[in-house]
């Protein structure tokens, strides 16, 4: 496959660089078989490439594809276009066209990137790639308590869908509104104790490298089915954890947090969790 990338880019004069991104290029990713070729070819325009969309058959028999860029959402086509395409024999292949001010603009701002080929000194002199760019902030005091606050007060939330038995809705609750600010004191705890040095992944799916087991494991348990006893006890494990983190990490950054408002926040969850389906109160 990267012979034929390469040579695909040498012999078309309308490309005049080539470039790898993504987890190919990174040193600290796992290799296998599922990793894409993430690739960018630097053109002097796209609508060529666009008209005659037969050019990409010289990368393999394909299953299926996408042409992103073709969707109902905005895309600036005329700088950028493109084709994710999986082929019969495993290879992935997302591969995109664009213009250099459009490539300067974005996607050469990643460290995570390798100059294959530049024909005419294109590009700006990069050093070596890394996952740099994606690295763990460290919050401020401001933002520690604010992400913090979102939990505790989006639990309610989770309360009432649980208490009217409103599955979809509980779900996203847990998976798209708790679930997110859980990640983030799970990252900052992982990432303190390397000074902020370390990713951990889209959707913290390199955690385990960096947290106890424990840790890990009690992650892992805020899942769950569809059962809403089962929700309910995923949600008071999830607290739990999020209670214990928190404590952990505000330590560990020298951060004050409000345990009041923790403290509250779980009452009331565990109150809900009590309440007879035919209350007409809640306290």
């Amino acid at each position: 496959m990267m012979d034929i990338i390469l040579s695909t880019a040498k012999e078309d004069d309308r490309i005049r660089a080539a470039v790898l991104e993504g987890s190919r290029t990174n040193p600290n990713a796992p290799a296998d078989l599922f990793q894409d070729y993430d690739v960018l070819y630097i053109v002097t325009e796209t609508e060529s490439f666009q008209a005659d969309r037969s050019w990409i058959d010289r990368f393999g028999a394909r299953l299926y594809m996408q042409y992103p860029e073709d969707g109902p959402y905005p895309a600036d086509r005329h700088r950028c276009y493109g084709w994710l395409m999986q082929f019969s024999d495993g290879n992935r292949l997302d591969l995109h066209v664009a213009t250099l001010d459009y490539a300067l603009e974005n996607d050469l701002q990643d460290s995570l990137i390798r100059v294959l080929l530049d024909k005419d000194g294109l590009l700006p002199p990069r050093a070596p790639s890394d996952d740099s760019a994606h690295w763990v902030q460290k919050p401020s005091q401001a933002l520690f308590s604010a992400e913090c606050n979102e939990f505790w007060w989006c639990l309610n939330n989770l309360c009432k869908g649980l208490w009217r038995g409103e599955v979809p809705y509980a779900q996203w609750v847990l998976g798209s509104l708790l679930r997110p600010q859980l990640l983030k004191l799970l990252s900052w705890k992982a990432a303190a104790p390397h000074g902020f040095r370390v990713s951990v992944g889209k959707c913290g799916k390199y955690l385990h490298r960096f947290l106890p087991r424990e840790d890990w494991e009690a992650f892992l348990s805020t899942y769950c089915g569809g059962d809403v006893e089962e929700m309910w006890a995923a949600g008071e494990r999830m607290c739990d954890l999020f209670l214990r983190i928190q404590r952990e990490t505000a330590l560990a950054l020298g951060y004050s947090f409000d345990a009041s408002e923790a403290r509250n926040s779980r009452a009331f969850f565990d109150r809900v969790r009590r309440l007879p389906r035919d209350a007409k109160e809640i306290f």
